[in-house]
């Protein structure tokens, strides 16, 4: 997806990332901002503050009641890039988002929010080609992602279907493919993750978004028979149109 962003507006804001949830999906977030920036030498790129903390404790244990609250954690970790400079922060996980209104009540910065982005994105892309059907999404993303229906409340709202996986694929493909692919086994990650997305497909997905930081790492665009969603792409591109001027991406 290629977005202009050549007309900047005012000051640009600088960029805290809580991060660490996965480390190698915080360093995919960092590198698609690059790649989308505006620049031809290091000082046109955005001032960025990365907060790779890996201690976080498991989101998607924390919110399946088997594991510690990642609550305050978060809250910290805000407070300390929005002292560091911050001007707005970006949490490039998913699942993490379920504790949102937590992080965004520790700062006074905006927090911007990825599943309103992603299905912002879709109905941009939807009113671009409107020879494109969009209304039934596939959705692959951790079983607490699905379970807190963190993708249904904005889609819901802009009138897009959620197909989800049955509990058999979400925990044989889905679970199992993202635990590879955090493990660096990324081979069985994306034969795993493609069998679920395939299985979406055949149940009436016209789109798959990757809902999930580790699935982009071995599922992209062009690699099945419909478009996929990045959604660290979407929040980097999210990013970069809120650091150089507008905030709308702000839930």
């Amino acid at each position: 997806m290629s977005i202009n962003f050549s007309g900047k507006q005012g000051t640009e804001r600088v960029v805290g990332v809580v991060g660490g949830m996965g480390p190698e999906a915080t360093a995919d977030f960092y590198l698609k901002l690059l790649a989308i920036t505006p620049a031809s030498r290091d000082q046109d790129h955005l001032r960025v503050i990365i907060d790779s903390n890996a201690k976080v404790p498991d989101r998607v244990a924390a919110i399946l009641g088997e594991g510690e609250s990642p609550v305050l954690i978060l809250q910290s970790m805000a407070r300390g890039l929005q002292s560091l400079g911050a001007d707005l922060l970006v949490i490039p996980c998913n699942t993490a988002h379920y504790y949102y209104e937590d992080v965004q009540s520790a700062v006074t910065i905006p927090v911007l929010h990825m599943q309103k982005a992603v299905v912002a994105s879709i109905q941009r892309t939807a009113a671009d080609h409107p020879n494109l059907d969009y209304s039934r999404v596939g959705l692959l993303a951790t079983t607490a992602t699905l379970h807190t229906k963190l993708y249904q409340i904005y889609a819901e709202e802009a009138g897009i279907v959620i197909i989800v996986p049955n509990a058999v694929t979400q925990e044989q493909f889905v679970t199992a493919g993202i635990k590879a692919v955090k493990a660096g086994d990324r081979s069985t990650g994306r034969r795993l993750i493609h069998q679920a997305a395939k299985e979406l497909i055949d149940n009436g997905a016209q789109v798959i978004i990757a809902g999930c930081t580790e699935i982009p790492l071995v599922l992209a665009d062009g690699d099945i028979s419909v478009s996929v969603i990045d959604s660290t792409e979407v929040l980097a591109e999210a990013t970069l149109r809120a650091a150089m001027g507008s905030l709308s991406e702000r839930r």
